[in-house]
């Protein structure tokens, strides 16, 4: 599957010092935490992943049609807003 960012993915990335190479390492070693199956054009979903000693959460949508995954954002979560085990929200 073809990995491909949109902008304010690359602009968050940016902003936050997580390059590409983690967000794929995040993914790789991820498991979805979340679901949206109602986004449009395509459901997404929350993934939490590893990269590095780094926690990583993916917010992505899969375009199975195309056989492409689009990064919609990346952040490292916060404990202010999610529990120590970073699955849940507070």
């Amino acid at each position: 599957m073809r990995i491909i960012y949109r902008q304010h993915a690359i602009k968050r990335m940016h902003e936050r010092c997580i390059s590409e190479i983690e967000v794929e390492q995040a993914i790789e070693s991820g498991r979805i935490i979340e679901e949206y199956p109602n986004d449009t054009p395509y459901p997404s979903a929350l993934l939490l992943g590893q990269a590095g000693y780094k926690a990583v959460h993916v917010v992505y949508a899969d375009s199975i049609e195309e056989n492409l995954r689009i990064i919609i954002t990346v952040y490292e979560p916060n404990l202010e807003i999610w529990f120590e085990n970073l699955r849940t929200r507070r």
